[in-house]
């Protein structure tokens, strides 16, 4: 097998393997260990998680919160006379600049139309292309009095949370419901930015995590998992994949951490690719906090530097996820594993079973 070849990080998938559930209680969920040290497979639970962990490991946590990013309105056919047309899906994914928002939408829209949800205003202001899809950029307004009020950045995020829906991954064939608020939520969830969760995380209950921090040397870093995480490698030669990019931050106590660390899991591929970008900065060297934008692409030709663990859920064919996945234990060892999650009925993908790689 060639680990460059697109081909190569294609499987298989039972339908019935997709998870559109996640399982309660969370410590219920099946967890695959795999041990590089002598390839040997423990099929388990995470009620035992702990058990498998090294004593001196830094557990590494991503503390992005899911915005309510999806929306829902209707393309005004004559604005400002606000006469309603078709509807519209919108889902929010960046900040740009002052109320200057990257979004996608479904349905047919130009520059200049104006979009309404309920009272709030969306106006496509451009075209945008990035990793190769079709975005829109809007800005977004009130009306009083007939006069159109920006919408401040506060408000603009208040306005998603009270009126957006949790923007579900598309392979979870139905409609979000209140339950998802929570379930697609990691427990130790603080700042608010990610599209999508750091799937890894929601195996962990509140009572799970404090028992962790009670036990074990922790940290959390900032990864706002943005719609990248989702597109598939395109490209038959992965090197000439254009990697997505999400904004991330490290702070000067887990810097500090990590720099001390002489072994660190990683709490899920965000995770994971964060501490990789890290350890490949000047700000590694000196200890320092780090923020920005993640681009960072982990693959069996470049692995990783400094995680010695990774857990993580099980991810779809011929994305970077996998391909990230590989970069721990080799494709041939990948594929093998995920065809022993499938024999032994594993749940897939971002509400499904995990694994800690050793």
């Amino acid at each position: 097998m060639d680990p460059l070849s697109l081909a190569s990080y294609d499987y298989t998938l039972p339908k019935e393997c997709i998870a559109i559930e996640p399982i309660r209680p969370k410590e219920a969920a099946k967890l695959l260990v795999f041990r590089r040290k002598d390839s040997t497979i423990t099929h388990s639970t995470f009620r035992d998680f702990a058990s498998f962990l090294p004593k001196d490991t830094l557990l590494v946590f991503n503390n992005t919160k899911v915005l309510s990013a999806r929306i829902y309105g209707e393309k005004l056919l004559n604005y400002p006379l606000n006469q309603r047309g078709a509807k519209i899906e919108a889902l929010f994914h960046k900040e740009l600049s002052n109320n200057r928002y990257l979004m996608q939408f479904k349905g047919r829209l130009k520059p200049n139309n104006t979009i309404a949800f309920d009272n709030v205003y969306a106006r496509i202001l451009k075209d945008s292309t990035h990793f190769g899809i079709g975005f829109k950029e809007a800005e977004f307004f009130t009306l009083q009095a007939n006069k159109e009020i920006p919408l401040s950045r506060d408000d603009f995020f208040t306005f998603l949370e009270h009126s957006g829906h949790i923007p579900l991954p598309p392979y979870i064939k139905r409609s979000d419901t209140i339950a998802d608020k929570e379930d697609y939520q990691s427990v130790f969830a603080k700042h608010l930015g990610a599209i999508a969760a750091p799937t890894a995380s929601l195996h962990f209950s509140k009572s799970a995590y404090t028992e962790l921090n009670k036990h074990f040397n922790t940290t959390e870093i900032t990864l706002h998992t943005g719609a990248g995480t989702f597109i598939g490698v395109s490209v038959e030669n992965i090197l000439e994949h254009a990697m997505h990019t999400e904004s991330f931050f490290i702070s000067e106590d887990s810097a500090r951490k990590l720099k001390e660390a002489k072994h660190i899991t990683a709490i899920g591929t965000t995770t994971a690719r964060t501490i990789e970008t890290y350890v490949r900065s000047n700000a590694f060297n000196k200890g320092e906090a780090l923020s920005g934008e993640c681009d960072l692409f982990l693959h069996p030709k470049n692995p990783p530097k400094a995680t010695h663990a990774l857990l993580t859920n099980f991810h779809l064919p011929k994305t970077t996820l996998l391909m990230l996945v590989a970069s721990f234990v080799g494709l041939e060892q990948t594929l093998s594993i995920y065809q022993e999650a499938i024999a032994h009925n594993y749940r897939f993908y971002s509400y499904g079973d995990g694994m800690l790689i050793l």
